[in-house]
């Protein structure tokens, strides 16, 4: 039997989180000793790992570049042109505001104002009606760790799907997460958190790596932190 921290270690998440999914009741556990620990067993913790979201989805896939993708999907592309960078995710974004499903995009600076033109300039697309009533929101971390991250989407994703089943369209740019971070390998952990957490939601997440910005290494995590690139073809989501 695994302790809090131990379990985190074990899902590769923050102890916060194993808290919030014991005290919710999405991972089981037992209590012990005097002090009432938390214990966890480690084929729950697998079990847990397994588990597809458990929200309703009204549709299980979504159409990226003409490719099938499930529901919850968390996905990495790599570019390299500031063209090629917006090719997937900006037809991404507006297919999901024409459907009224909450779009979040994670970028700052004149990184978010390129989406804002492009999404501006498609057809069907009323970005301006769309940032008021919430269906495309930019987001921010706040905190600069992988908890803080976590926690903040977590919640979210929570405030979307209370509203009705939906599914939530996700970009993460991220040259501007990697600022929202104390460190890269903050935010690399970060990602492996994601994988874990986004499960639980009826997410599709395209993590967006600008190739000139970073080096070899965090390329590779970034890659291993994507297992569901591997099921497609992996050279949709090379720009």
């Amino acid at each position: 039997m695994l302790n809090t921290k131990e379990a985190a270690g074990f899902l590769r998440v923050s102890e916060a989180s194993i808290r919030r999914w014991s005290d919710s009741g999405l991972l089981p556990g037992v209590r012990v000793g005097r002090r009432r620990e938390r214990r966890f067993i480690e084929s729950d913790l697998l079990r847990f790992m397994d588990h597809s979201h458990t929200v309703d989805s009204p549709i299980s896939s979504v159409m990226i570049a003409g490719t099938p993708v499930s529901v919850p999907s968390h996905l990495a592309t790599l570019f390299s042109t500031d063209v090629g960078g917006l090719r997937l995710t900006v037809p991404f974004f507006a297919d999901g505001i024409r459907l009224g499903q909450p779009c979040l995009l994670v970028a700052a600076g004149d990184l978010a104002q390129r989406y804002l033109d492009a999404l501006r300039e498609m057809d069907g697309v009323d970005l301006d009606q769309a940032m008021r009533n919430g269906t495309f929101t930019v987001v921010r971390f706040d905190g600069g760790t992988v908890a803080d991250a976590i926690g903040q989407w977590e919640q979210d994703f929570a405030a979307a799907v209370a509203k009705g089943p939906t599914v939530i369209r996700v970009v993460g740019e991220m040259v501007s997460e990697r600022t929202m971070f104390v460190s890269e390998n903050e935010m690399l952990r970060y990602e492996e958190a994601f994988e874990l957490m986004s499960r639980r939601f009826p997410t599709v997440t395209m993590c967006q790596y600008d190739v000139r910005h970073f080096d070899g290494v965090a390329l590779l995590r970034a890659i291993k932190a994507h297992p569901d690139l591997f099921s497609l073809r992996f050279g949709t989501f090379l720009n």
